[in-house]
């Protein structure tokens, strides 16, 4: 009897642990783990929202430029500082000289709206609408940049202007003289236009007529600063000089790559706008002939 009772002890304890172990009803499975999600790439900013941001970047690099030269630079460093430095000697006597002639002046006045501030803004921000309208990227970021080296060189020249305070060429007695209060040096005019210019010129590099049209319309700009006695030649030699640096640097810091347009597709249309003339020749067959192929 007492046997009995152990048996039945003995069998109730381990019916209890088959019955609660999680091998009795099936395996221990372990947990599925949960695959972790891909990472997204973050979106680039856009021009937009970069906006200011790249401006003050600029600004960094325009002002700690001269700190960063290096010995290749002289070949344009040397020409242009020998070339100002030629200019200012001779600018009082040539402006005097080209104040005897008169009946430039309306034209060059009509010319210099071309590189105002109003004039240039304007051309920026058609550039701007229309790439938004049209989503013509490459039109959209010549307006962005366009507005941004637009601002750079206004920034820059105006420090300049306060720094140096040449007297304009119609100032009587001071005239051409440095530090009497003057906003001769540089040409704002200048800058302006060939930071604009140079911009434009640099997104359609694949368009000689672009370029030729924006360095045509800047030069004859700072020529009618020149002949309307606005400023000296070495006010317009630096400040078309910065200007052109300005929009080079702008372009080249903050270009996207998408927003050129086509590149071999361009290329391809190009190629096809004139006849191939292929000359044929099978010697065994002595057969002679050319091929004409012209797609339009």
């Amino acid at each position: 009897m007492r046997s009995n009772r152990m048996t039945i002890c003995l069998f109730g304890i381990i019916s209890c642990g088959i019955f609660l172990s999680p091998t009795h009803n099936a395996k221990a499975q372990a947990p599925t783990p949960t695959p972790s999600p891909t990472p997204k790439p973050a979106a680039t900013p856009t021009l937009e929202r970069q906006f200011f941001k790249n401006i003050l970047a600029d600004q960094k690099a325009i002002w700690t430029a001269p700190f960063h030269l290096h010995g290749r630079d002289a070949r344009w460093a040397a020409p242009l500082g020998l070339g100002t430095a030629a200019l200012m000697v001779t600018d009082r006597r040539l402006g005097d000289e080209i104040g005897e002639f008169h009946k430039q002046l309306n034209m060059s006045r009509i010319v210099s709206y071309a590189g105002s501030t109003y004039g240039v803004g304007g051309v920026a921000a058609t550039f701007y609408l229309i790439g938004r309208a049209k989503h013509d990227d490459r039109a959209r970021e010549t307006g962005l940049l366009g507005a941004e080296a637009l601002i750079d060189s206004t920034i820059v020249v105006t420090a300049l202007k306060e720094i140096t305070q040449r007297a304009r060429p119609l100032a009587g007695r001071e005239r051409s003289e440095f530090f009497e209060r003057g906003t001769s040096f540089p040409s704002g005019h200048s800058i302006q236009v060939w930071s604009l210019a140079t911009v434009i010129a640099n997104e359609y590099h694949d368009r000689p007529l672009v370029q030729i049209g924006a360095y045509g319309i800047a030069s004859a700009v700072s020529l009618a600063r020149f002949t309307g006695r606005k400023h000296y030649l070495s006010d317009v030699l630096v400040g078309s000089a910065m200007g052109y640096g300005i929009g080079r640097y702008v372009y080249h810091a903050h270009h996207r790559k998408s927003s050129d347009s086509g590149g071999e597709e361009e290329s391809h249309d190009r190629s096809h706008r004139w006849p191939i003339i292929v000359p044929q020749y099978d010697r065994h067959a002595r057969d002679y002939g050319v091929a004409l192929s012209w797609s339009f």
